[in-house]
Parts: C-alpha cells; structure tokens; sequence
C-alpha cells in the first residue's frame, strides 16, 4: 500500500507536471500571502495531517497554523487552519489540499452517521476494501475520523474466504483447510476470515472450525439474530450486504460483533471546503 507520502508526491506530480505556470506568470516570485481554511458545510473535519505533508512538501517555507484538529465536528464558517507563505507556493499546494479534505471529510462525515446509529450498542462499524485505487490510506483515514473502524487493508493482512474462494476450492471445509495449512507452511500468523450466504454454509463453518471471524453476508435481520445466536460467541461475527443507514441499527440490535458499509467510501458527496486568501 503506498504510504501517504506517496501518494500526495504522485498527486503533485499529477496536478502540477513541470510548474504551476499561471502562479509562476502571474505572482511575484518573492510575494507572501496568507490564507484560511473555510468550512461551507457541516460535517466532521479529516485532512487536517495530510493538508501539513502537502504544504510542506510543495514548499517548506509555508506554515501551517491548525485551528481544529481531525475529527472535529465542524460547522459552516468555521476556520480549520491558517497558512502564510511564498503566494506562488500557496497557490500549487491549493487544489490538492482541497481535494483531499474535501473528500476525507466526507468520508469522515459519512462514517460519523453511521456510528450514531449505533449508540448504546457494542457492534462497530467496518470499511471496506471498495476504495478509490491508490488512495486507500487516506481514505481508510478519513472511517477512522468519523468513528469507524478500518477491515482489512489489503490481500495481505487478512484471509478473507468469500463465495469465490469457496467455490474454486472445492468447498468450505476444503477452503479453510487449505487457508490453515497455508498458515502453517509459510508461517505466517493471519486472521482468517469466511463468508457465508445461508444456514447451510454456516452450519458447515461451525462444525469445519478453524476461522477467527464469521462474514454473514446479505442475512435478513432476523435470520442474522439467529445465525448470532447459533454462533453463540465462539467466533467474531460480522453482517455485511446492503446495509443502509436506515437499517443499520436493526442489523446491530441482533448483537452482531460488526457491521461493514462499503458506501462507507464509494458512495461519498465532498464536503464543501475552501481555501480563501486573507
């Protein structure tokens, strides 16, 4: 996964190619100018860090003054940070900080949502791996701002058995034999991880063993209250497939350990951001 780092020196390499020639054409080359941060919608504020590593990145000469911090909740007119450099270099870093915060934001303003539905209740809300391509880091962020929880990463970091895998390995049993064995050959310690589509396949999870978490996938609320229940504690359990902001504390009043949205990232409005001089 790129770092974020990375990923905002591709984005500058992306936006500004060879220099930003209307700033460069236009500004003095010794001008200073300052500019805010201006909040145009409610929501929950993220980007904060990220805006820091693009400024001092395009240029270390700008400083950055914070005036709120990553998961805030934020209001139209307020004024997240404050920044005073070379103008020209204020100018290149503008966009770029703006695309970030305004679509971190959303994703943070989103997530909070959710995570209000759930108040009073254990079950935690999960992203997916449904990202923008190359992005991941931040916008995996941006759920952790609004209160949710980040899933797995990537391909790496979990083994996540889905209808697929079951299918081109013979069968669930066959499935998490082979993920188990696999474990044990190369040595590597990862949580495994199945889906499940109906009672018949669960019944075979439960009497296979050998996985950390149990993915009831697309389960109607009260057939995910008595898969919980036939779980009874034994492994992880998490409802995924359709879950709706409206829906979503049905789902976790069954006592289901997790609940994964991945409109949690792919379904995002930006929240409205600007950045004004001053």
């Amino acid at each position: 996964m790129l770092s974020i780092d990375e990923i905002i020196a591709n984005a500058l390499i992306e936006d500004a190619g060879d220099g930003d020639h209307t700033s460069l054409s236009t500004i003095p080359a010794d001008a200073v100018g300052k500019a805010k941060l201006l909040v145009k919608q409610a929501g929950v504020l993220s980007g904060m860090e990220v805006a820091a590593r693009v400024f001092s990145m395009v240029d270390p000469r700008i400083n950055m003054l914070p005036l709120m911090k990553d998961g805030d909740a934020i209001q139209p007119g307020d004024i997240a940070f404050t920044v005073e450099g070379p103008s020209a270099s204020i100018l290149k870093a503008e966009r770029l900080v703006l695309n970030f915060m305004q679509r971190m934001s959303g994703i943070a303003t989103t997530t909070s949502q959710y995570v209000r539905q759930l108040e009073g209740l254990n079950t935690r809300v999960l992203d997916t791996r449904k990202t923008t391509p190359l992005m991941r880091a931040i916008e995996k962020m941006a759920v952790k701002h609004g209160g949710g929880h980040n899933h797995r990463f990537g391909l790496y970091d979990m083994i996540m058995i889905k209808d697929n895998h079951v299918d081109f390995a013979g069968g669930i049993a066959k499935a998490i034999h082979a993920a188990n064995s696999y474990l044990k050959t190369t040595g590597r310690v990862l949580p495994v991880e199945i889906e499940v589509r109906n009672f018949d396949e669960l019944k075979q999870v439960l009497d296979t063993g050998g996985v950390n978490r149990i993915m009831l996938d697309n389960f109607s609320p009260g057939n995910l209250r008595t898969a919980v229940e036939m779980i009874a504690g034994k492994y992880e359990t998490e409802a995924s497939g359709g879950i709706t902001l409206e829906t979503i504390r049905q789902y976790a009043e069954t006592g289901v350990d997790f609940v994964s949205v991945g409109a949690l990232t792919h379904q995002i409005k930006s929240l409205d951001l600007s950045l004004k001089a001053y």
